[in-house]
């Protein structure tokens, strides 16, 4: 092993921490754009954080609308291609979102989000019980309101991260895994090396994109993103006739989910209890958690009260102080990059911060302001 390591490359024009889909979308894009990368897993496996353990929900419904026009420039011009460009099939539907309610204070909360979106420009609506089940006849009469979003859509993460991956390896980017980075060294006034237990690389610039673990890694430079773990728990059903393509939520966010490609359906909820869970640093699910998901699925779906649960499984959600991730530049330190914090949104904008992100950092500009989601929005004024 520390002979292979002493023969790795470990100089190239960017290092990017985390081989998550954002690391590996951005890899993928900073290659196409000519640049040398190399791309640095703390875990032994591609994809080991939230990018393997998500709903795999591609929606611009439900935002905060900061962060809708990258997911809105993405959906329009990044994933209707994205599997054929990738050559994997990363199984996206664009048949829309229901987000349900089933009271006035759902209503409420739904027609805030969707009068917001529909001031940014989201084609997004409020609709009654009758046309939701009119668009999904299986939704049960408990359903009374949801707003519509017709362009959203949900895909893959594994294939879809795995693609990403593939791609970036196919021009040349190297991924080395199991380099848990312990801290960056600044020269000159510029971040210029990563340090792991095996080696230290070296970099004009430094991407970090490694979820939770960001935290940690950017405040060996003086970079505090505040940010918190939060647990996602999700199920997914043997394969079932297929009943329809919508991703679905909810008002209160508590309940979301699809049916795949293969006929089983991927649902995740929350029964409260997630943050007592005891664990060795790996997430678990909660034994309360499925039957609690179950029970909130039989309401809306009466349908699906016989179907079976062949798996159950739970991730970190980077959470961020305010719900909206950090993206860009860290004005401070010369060569530094970031995005992270992601809240749980980040499967379905990854196309789109990679692409923009691989902008940035070659060229110096993007097609898209990320001013709204600047790292230091939360500093005190005055």
């Amino acid at each position: 092993m520390k002979e292979r390591l002493k023969l790795m490359k470990t100089n190239a024009e960017v290092i990017v921490i985390g081989g998550g889909i954002v690391g590996c979308a951005t890899a993928y894009y900073l290659a196409k754009l000519g640049a040398d990368v190399i791309v640095l897993e703390g875990s032994d496996h591609i994809g080991n954080g939230g990018s393997s353990r998500n709903g795999g929900g591609v929606r611009q419904s439900g935002r905060d609308v900061r962060e809708l026009p990258l997911v809105m420039y993405g959906i329009k011009n990044l994933w209707p291609h994205l599997s054929e460009e990738l050559g994997v099939d990363c199984e996206y539907h664009q048949d829309g979102n229901l987000r349900l309610g089933k009271n006035d204070r759902h209503a409420e909360i739904l027609k805030k989000l969707a009068d917001s979106a529909r001031a940014a420009g989201l084609d997004v609506r409020m609709i009654d019980g009758d046309e939701v089940r009119r668009i999904n006849p299986y939704l049960s009469d408990e359903v009374t309101v949801a707003s519509w979003c017709p362009t959203d859509g949900h895909a893959n993460p594994l294939t879809t991260t795995l693609g990403f991956y593939k791609a970036a390896r196919s021009m040349g980017v190297d991924f080395i895994t199991g380099e848990r980075v312990r801290e960056f060294r600044i020269v000159k006034d510029r971040v210029r090396k990563v340090v792991t237990a095996n080696n230290t690389y070296e970099a004009e610039s430094i991407f970090v994109a490694a979820g939770l673990d960001s935290r940690e890694i950017l405040t060996s430079v003086g970079i505090d993103i505040p940010m918190t773990k939060s647990l996602l728990e999700c199920l997914v059903t043997e394969a079932e006739p297929h009943m329809f393509d919508q991703m679905l939520g909810t008002a209160d966010a508590d309940f979301y989910g699809h049916q795949t490609k293969h006929g089983s359906f991927v649902f995740g909820g929350s029964s409260g209890l997630e943050r007592f869970n005891k664990d060795n640093g790996t997430p678990v699910t909660n034994a309360r958690t499925a039957p609690c998901i179950c029970r909130g699925i039989i309401r809306y779906f009466p349908d699906l009260a016989d179907a079976k649960i062949v798996r159950t499984w739970a991730g970190w959600m980077d959470a961020s102080f305010d719900g909206v991730p950090a993206i860009g530049k860290v004005d401070e330190i010369a060569g530094l990059f970031i995005a992270c914090a992601f809240h749980g949104h980040g499967f379905g904008i990854a196309p789109a911060v990679g692409e923009q992100m691989a902008k940035l950092i070659v060229n110096g500009t993007t097609d898209i302001d990320l001013h709204e989601l600047r790292y230091d929005r939360y500093r005190a004024k005055g």
